[in-house]
């Protein structure tokens, strides 16, 4: 009597499992009569992104895309799957919304929202940067993705974000370069420290940081007694920048450079 009690037992729980799951599933379905299911889909789906549900609103997303192929919200569907992995953050996350971003621009070119694709594909890499002491690859991935945007929106009203952020990935593979530059020279080793900083302010000659550019490098000329070539490096960080922490030292060099006849190289 015992084993068909516990037999109907666990019937009884596994009917209620499955009808758990039914009525979950149900939840994110599509109410019966609903004039615009994929609307609904959608509107539910954005829902569930502000509100940072990434695996719900992904499962609404992901109904428009595999049910309703001729629906008008399937681009947007598009964008809100990459943008759910996007917000997720990890790395499998990042990963899946750079497939999504690039889908959505070989799939939809001349979308209205291709500048927003862009965008994304651009942060999905720039999220992924590492500090400058470290391999730089997604930073310049990032770069790449942001002056692609520069180049083909330049009247999207995403330009500034855009313009920002492409300025922080430059300063971060910059300011790799720059630590680079900076090691030559604390090693003494002046030659390669000038061709580290002048080879970074030709990539790059807006540097946020490029006083500290401008001031070493022009120590490393002067302590190889190339003053003529120093100066105009010295006079640049005081004319550029009102503050700086080398901005008392190269004003010193700049009248001492100046006090005296400057041999030419």
């Amino acid at each position: 009597m015992r084993m068909p009690a516990l037999i109907a037992r666990l019937a009884l729980v596994v009917s209620l499992a499955v009808l758990s799951a039914c009525a979950s599933a149900a939840s994110r379905g599509v109410p019966p009569g609903t004039a615009q299911p994929d609307k609904f889909l959608f509107d539910r789906g954005m829902e569930e992104l502000n509100e940072e549900n990434w695996l719900t609103a992904r499962e609404f997303f992901r109904q428009i895309m595999d049910s309703y192929t001729q629906s008008p919200y399937r681009p947007d569907a598009k964008l809100g799957l990459g943008d759910t992995y996007l917000g997720e953050g990890t790395a499998e996350g990042l990963e899946r919304a750079v497939n999504e971003y690039r889908e959505f621009l070989g799939f939809f070119p001349t979308n209205p929202r291709a500048d927003y694709a862009q965008y994304k594909l651009g942060m999905t890499y720039f999220r992924q940067m590492r500090a400058p002491q470290r391999d730089q690859t997604q930073t310049r991935d990032a770069i790449n993705e942001f002056q692609r945007f520069v180049e083909r929106y330049p009247n999207s009203e995403l330009m500034p974000e855009v313009r920002a952020r492409l300025r922080d990935a430059r300063d971060r593979l910059s300011e790799s370069n720059y630590l680079v530059g900076y090691f030559y020279y604390r090693q003494r080793w002046y030659p390669g420290a000038v061709d580290r900083f002048k080879e970074l302010l030709k990539e790059d000659p807006g540097f946020s940081n490029r006083d500290a550019v401008y001031f070493f490098l022009a120590e490393a000329l002067f302590r190889t007694n190339q003053k003529a070539e120093a100066l105009p490096y010295y006079e640049r960080l005081v004319e550029e920048f009102q503050q700086s922490e080398y901005l008392a030292d190269a004003t010193k060099r700049i009248t001492e450079l100046k006090s005296q006849p400057v041999a030419k190289s």
